[in-house]
């Protein structure tokens, strides 16, 4: 005949229990063994030992409370799944393993719950929990687990950068500060000028893009409207005409429209010029459209003054695009 000891009789008997406590703590805050307590845990936050410089990952922490019994149907529901019992079954089979704990207790022994805690009575004959740290429940901090950073020793390099200054002393003469002390004012000259130079330009560039935009955005919602205009495929175009016009300068461009064919803004240049305007193709935009203006001007002020004209007698729909055309 075979005998076992009392801790071989109870991991035989409460393996399977201890198994499935663990496996709820992963997912509740609270798993209440009927009868006999509830097993609770709380979120604690990473912290840092200052002394040892050790880091310690967020997790879960355990506790017991003695005072919750009532069956709240978790833990006998889970059992019930796990083994394809009914729920009744569960609950008798609970209830049996819970008077072997407390028979264990009253003997006088520890109650080891594998990777939860061990339990035990007290003189007052109330249980003290002992919570395992083996296991983080904190499934957020899955993967993380605790190290120790090496200490920093700022004064080292201190002392290091202090030696580097006596072996390679930097020393500038009085005369030498004298003769090129009208390099100092000349070069805080520069920097001003320069510095008032490039915010200067920056501003005027984004004023410039902006305008652009703008304009462009409200070209956009126009162009739909006459999408006709800007996808329609002559069947005969026009044959390409070369010109030997003086080429317009300018960066101010009243624009008249933008086409996907370019023969169709070949057409409107000469129907443009045909009444006058100075009109010529300035290239694709970024939409892949030829765009075609009716004169270049190099003054903003000239420019907006035709622009004006020109909206009011031809095109309420033009507009003025600011681009340097090589």
């Amino acid at each position: 005949m075979t005998f076992y000891s009392h801790a071989k009789i109870f991991n035989f008997v409460f393996m399977q229990l201890e198994t499935y406590i663990s496996d709820l703590l992963y997912r509740y805050d609270c798993v209440i063994v009927p009868e006999f307590g509830a097993f609770l845990t709380h979120r604690v936050s990473a912290k840092v030992h200052e002394t040892t410089h050790s880091f310690y990952p967020p997790k879960k922490a355990l506790s017991f409370n003695e005072q919750l019994q009532s069956n709240d149907g978790l833990l006998a529901n889970y059992i019930a799944e796990v083994e394809k019992i009914p729920y009744e079954i569960a609950v008798k089979k609970l209830t049996k393993q819970v008077k072997s704990i407390k028979s264990y207790l009253v003997a006088g022994e520890t109650i080891a719950f594998h990777n939860i805690g061990d339990l035990l009575l007290n003189n007052e004959g109330q249980i003290n929990f002992d919570p395992s740290h083996q296991i983080n429940y904190l499934t957020d901090a899955f993967g993380l687990s605790q190290f120790t950073s090496p200490h920093v020793t700022r004064e080292v390099l201190k002392e290091e950068a202090e030696e580097i200054e006596k072996v390679i002393p930097i020393a500038v003469t009085t005369e030498k500060r004298k003769n090129r002390s009208f390099l100092r004012y000349a070069a805080i000259a520069v920097v001003a000028l320069t510095l008032g130079g490039f915010t200067a330009s920056q501003y005027y560039v984004n004023q410039i893009e902006t305008h652009n935009q703008i304009a462009q955005e409200a070209f956009n919602e126009q162009l739909d409207t006459k999408v006709q205009e800007a996808t329609f495929v002559i069947e005969n175009p026009l044959p390409s005409v070369t010109l030997n016009v003086e080429k317009p300068t300018g960066k101010y461009h009243i624009v008249a429209g933008a086409f996907r064919v370019e023969a169709n803004s070949d057409k409107k240049v000469e129907q443009l010029r045909d009444q006058g305007y100075k009109a010529r193709k300035i290239g694709k935009n970024r939409y892949g459209l030829h765009e075609v203006v009716y004169e270049s001007h190099s003054d903003r002020i000239e420019a907006l003054k035709a622009l004006r004209s020109i909206k009011r007698n031809h095109n309420k729909d033009a507009w003025l695009l600011v681009k340097t055309i090589d």
